[in-house]
């Protein structure tokens, strides 16, 4: 899985290059494959705290988070443990990674787990109530409800998870292909869009996506670019409008949809969608003449509300709808900084309280402040230049016996690795440990094997 903004796709084994894997890798390769996992990890482990409970620290912001698929099966309500209690009470368990989410706090040894209590903090009361939790919690993910990875899912596509929701989608069912000329901070799916409906008049200052448009036909598949508007679709108006006139309130006309919670949200075809105004609408965006920029200032000066400049000048969400608005039912990717854009006067303050949505004021929220602030402190001295350091202390002789160990093992992993390819199944930490096993034992045998003379 990748967070918004740093996102990757694997090929499959089957699809190594041959000549890839005749080309041998070197010792230096290896440590700087092995720095680049280091700063990874450090990245999205270095914000927690690997040896205490967080439970003490009350709800986070944001940290990382594991689900015990052993302790919390799919039967049992759902449940979230940090990382300390995922070393110290969930060892050898079925964990499924979570990433992080944000306004948590650990459930482990509640209630939750009747047969286990938490070695790191015992005393705990039985229900988090502010915990939030979805189909994550089990191991699934995305509007397909499946796991991840899925070992019965064939076509390589990556994970990208939702900034409001915070679940895991992949990239052909967001309605909308990502980004891949320029560089996105986060993503926001379909269905929280469509429930914070008023996000679509900040679209100016999103990343331009391509929509992918459903047809009925089978395989066929009509690919619009977003910046052109297609004829029949339908702006929101401006100030005379009803949900342009008080964005905070509920209207009969106004677009909501299920708790972003909800795994399963539908994201129907374009063809169904209505937009504020109770219209329908197809998956078409911004207007040409919606792309300047508006400055997001929240003044607090005092005055007469109501009138439409009034409302302009306290207001940078009401300037946006001024304008016109077009809405989608596709998810929208947001490069770094948007949310200093957001409109902070009090009616829109309002806005995200209701929506459950406060945290967007917050740039410390975000993922890449969570990863800069885990990068911040760490010890010095990576893997990679131990590794080097000691690397250099042995003579040539047992560098190259070294490097022929590392080669004969890569060899024998690739061959283990492929048998696993071949026959669609996934790697268990089992068979890498009954791997090391048989090769120990080959060692053992070529030892035993050896004849020593002394004269």
């Amino acid at each position: 899985m990748a967070e918004a903004g740093s996102s990757g796709t694997k090929r499959p084994f089957s699809q190594v290059d041959q000549d890839e894997e005749q080309e041998g890798v070197s010792m230096l390769d290896v440590l700087e494959e092995d720095e680049e996992l280091e700063e990874a990890a450090s990245a999205v482990l270095g914000g927690s705290d690997d040896q205490h409970c967080t439970y003490i620290q009350g709800y986070l912001s944001r940290q990382a988070l594991y689900a015990c698929g052993t302790c919390t099966p799919e039967v049992m309500d759902p449940a979230g443990i940090c990382l300390a209690c995922s070393y110290e009470c969930h060892e050898g368990h079925e964990l499924y990674e979570l990433y992080t989410k944000r306004n948590f706090k650990c459930d482990c040894g509640n209630s939750k787990f009747p047969e286990n209590k938490c070695k790191l903090d015992p005393s705990k009361a039985p229900v988090n109530t502010d915990n939030k939790y979805n189909h994550n919690f089990h191991g699934l993910y995305c509007i397909c409800d499946r796991p991840y990875p899925d070992p019965d899912d064939e076509i390589e596509d990556e994970m990208i998870q939702c900034v409001v929701c915070e679940d895991w989608y992949h990239g052909r069912h967001l309605s909308c292909s990502p980004p891949t000329s320029v560089s996105y901070q986060e993503m926001i799916c379909g269905a929280c869009m469509k429930r914070c409906s008023f996000l679509w008049a900040y679209t100016v200052h999103s990343i331009e996506t391509t929509v992918v448009k459903k047809e009925e036909t089978q395989g066929a598949v009509d690919v619009e670019s977003v910046s052109t508007s297609p004829s029949g679709s339908k702006a929101l108006q401006g100030a005379g409008d009803t949900a342009a006139q008080d964005v905070g309130s509920k209207t009969a006309t106004a677009v909501t949809a299920n708790s972003p919670e909800v795994a399963t949200a539908s994201h129907e075809s374009t063809d169904d969608k209505e937009g504020l105004n109770g219209v329908k609408l197809p998956a078409v965006k911004k207007e040409e003449g919606a792309a300047t920029d508006a400055a997001c200032e929240g003044s607090s000066t005092s005055g007469t509300s109501g009138s439409a400049a009034d409302s302009k000048t306290e207001c940078a969400l009401q300037d946006l709808q001024d304008r016109g608005v077009t809405v989608g039912d596709h998810a929208v990717f947001w490069p770094q900084g948007w949310r200093a854009k957001l409109c902070t006067c009090d009616k829109c303050k309002a806005l995200y309280e209701e929506k459950g949505v406060t945290f967007l004021q917050n740039e410390g929220d975000t993922v890449l402040a969570y990863e800069q602030r885990g990068q911040t402190g760490q010890p010095q001295g990576s893997t990679y230049e131990k590794g080097m350091e000691e690397f250099s202390k042995i003579n040539r002789i047992q560098q190259v016996e070294v490097l022929h160990g590392y080669n004969d093992m890569k060899d024998n992993l690739r061959d283990y690795l492929k048998t696993f390819a071949e026959q669609g199944k996934v790697v268990t930490e089992s068979d890498i440990r009954e791997f090391f096993m048989r090769m120990q034992d080959r060692r053992r045998q070529q030892g035993a094997g050896v004849q020593f003379n002394c004269r």
